[in-house]
C-alpha cells in the first residue's frame, strides 16, 4: 500500500506541475484509507445476488466480492456497510463510506453529487421473465399477448408501442410475478438485473430471461466527488478497466448464478489486448 501510495503521490506532483485536475486534489479519502489501513465500502444489503445478507448476517454478493478485491489490491482491511438506494450517495457524501459499489445507474444528476468513475462496470435494461415452456425467443413474440408489469415503469409504454404487447400493470412486483405464476400473462417485463436476481434465487427454475436486453442504463461505482479525478478516482478507474478486460466480472456473474451479460462480453472484447493471441 505504501509503495502504491508513493507512486501515485509522485504522479500527482507531476500532474500538478503540468496544470491538470490534480492541482486541486486533497486526496483526503485516499490518505485516510492509507493511514488507517482499512477501506469502508457501501454495498447493497437487499439486492441478491449483488449485495445481500447471508444466513449468518454477513454482507455477500458480486459487488461485495468486487469490494474485497479493491481492498486486497490496496493491501488494506475491508469493512462492508449495507446501503440502500435512498441513502447510498448520502453515505458517501457524509464520509460514512469511502467507496460505493451499489447497483447504481450512472445518470447526469448523480454525477453532480458523487464521483462516478469510468469505465462503467455493469449495466441493466429492459427484459422479461417468462416460462421456459413457452419458448419465447423474440420481442415480437409478445405481440397481442398479455404481459405483466409494474405500475409506473417507463418501459411498459415502450414495450406496448414497440412490440404491441398488452401490458397488465400491477401495483407491485410481487403481485405481477404471482400473476405470471397464475398464467394471467405470458411474461413479466422489468429491469433485467432484478429478473436475474430472481432467477438466481432458485425460486424460478421453470422460468428464463430469453430476450436481448434493450435500453441499457450503465451502472457506476463512486468515490467522493472531490476525488473523482484524483488518485482514488484514477485508481478505481484502473480497477474497473482490469475487471472488464480480464473477464473477472464474467467470472463473478457465473459464481453468483447471474445470467451472462452481453454488456460484459462486449466490454471484454472492446478492451482486449491487441497483441494477445
Amino acid at each position: 500500500m505504501k509503495t502504491l501510495t508513493a507512486l501515485l503521490t509522485a504522479a500527482a506532483v507531476v500532474a500538478t506541475t503540468s496544470g491538470t485536475a490534480f492541482a486541486a486534489c486533497t486526496n483526503d479519502t485516499w490518505n485516510k484509507i492509507n493511514e488507517r489501513g482499512k477501506i469502508v465500502v457501501g454495498v447493497k444489503a437487499d439486492t441478491k445476488p449483488w449485495g445481500f445478507l447471508d444466513s449468518s448476517g454477513a454482507l455477500v454478493g458480486m459487488e461485495a466480492d468486487m469490494a474485497a478485491e479493491v481492498a486486497e489490491t490496496l493491501g488494506v482491511e475491508l469493512e462492508l456497510v449495507g446501503v440502500q438506494s435512498s441513502n447510498r450517495m448520502q453515505f458517501l457524501e457524509q464520509g460514512k463510506i469511502d467507496l460505493m459499489i451499489a447497483t447504481m445507474s450512472d445518470r447526469t444528476d448523480r454525477r453532480a453529487i458523487v464521483g462516478i468513475v469510468q469505465p462503467n462496470y455493469y449495466t441493466s435494461g429492459t427484459n422479461i421473465m417468462a416460462p421456459k415452456a413457452l419458448g419465447i425467443t423474440e420481442w415480437t413474440d409478445l405481440t397481442d399477448k398479455p404481459v405483466c408489469g409494474k405500475q409506473g415503469a417507463f418501459y411498459n409504454k415502450i414495450v406496448e408501442e414497440r412490440y404491441g404487447a398488452k401490458i397488465i400493470a400491477f401495483t407491485g412486483n410481487a403481485e405481477a410475478k404471482q400473476a405470471l405464476r397464475d398464467k394471467k400473462c405470458v411474461a413479466w417485463v422489468y429491469d433485467d438485473s432484478s429478473i436475474a436476481a430472481d432467477l438466481a434465487s432458485g425460486e424460478y427454475d421453470d422460468y428464463e430471461m430469453p430476450l436481448k436486453t434493450e435500453d441499457d442504463n450503465p451502472w457506476g461505482l463512486a468515490v467522493p466527488l472531490g476525488e473523482q479525478s484524483c488518485v482514488f478516482g484514477r485508481f478505481m478507474s484502473g480497477m474497473q478497466y482490469d475487471w472488464l478486460q480480464s473477464g473477472k466480472l464474467l467470472e463473478l456473474e457465473e459464481k453468483w448464478g447471474i445470467q451472462k451479460s452481453a454488456f460484459l462480453e462486449a466490454q471484454q472484447a472492446r478492451f482486449k489486448d491487441w497483441l494477445a493471441e
